[in-house]
């Protein structure tokens, strides 16, 4: 994990345990909360073209909300990591090197479908 991802664990960690909040913790109640997070986040394109979606990034409430949805979304990410002794930053540089292989420039360029289908 990087140094910066480390840290922000380290605060997160330090958070979690100056509230005694550790005992809430497990892996299945972190999961459910990742979730719900994400919910939140999908939430707020709720009812809105792309075209809508997209303007607002230039309206300051929106962008607050989305960037605190997206922060909650990261911290659980963060503490289901640790949890689950993931390497975080490994695991998403490991990911894209499947990604790769899976969707070749050559094959995948400019559509959208599955790696099955290419």
């Amino acid at each position: 994990m990087t140094s910066s991802l480390q840290d922000l664990t380290q605060r997160l960690n330090e958070f979690r345990d100056e509230r005694d909040w550790t005992q809430f913790h497990t892996l299945k109640n972190l999961l459910i909360s990742l979730n719900l997070e994400a919910a939140e986040l999908l939430e707020l394109s709720q009812w809105k073209t792309d075209e809508e979606l997209e303007a607002l990034l230039d309206d300051p409430t929106f962008h607050k909300n989305l960037t605190e949805e997206a922060a909650d979304v990261m911290l659980y990410l963060l503490m289901i990591s640790e949890k689950a002794g993931i390497d975080l930053d490994k695991a998403a540089r490991d990911k894209i090197a499947i990604n790769a292989a899976k969707y070749p420039a050559e094959k995948s360029h400019g559509n959208a479908r599955k790696y099955t289908e290419l």
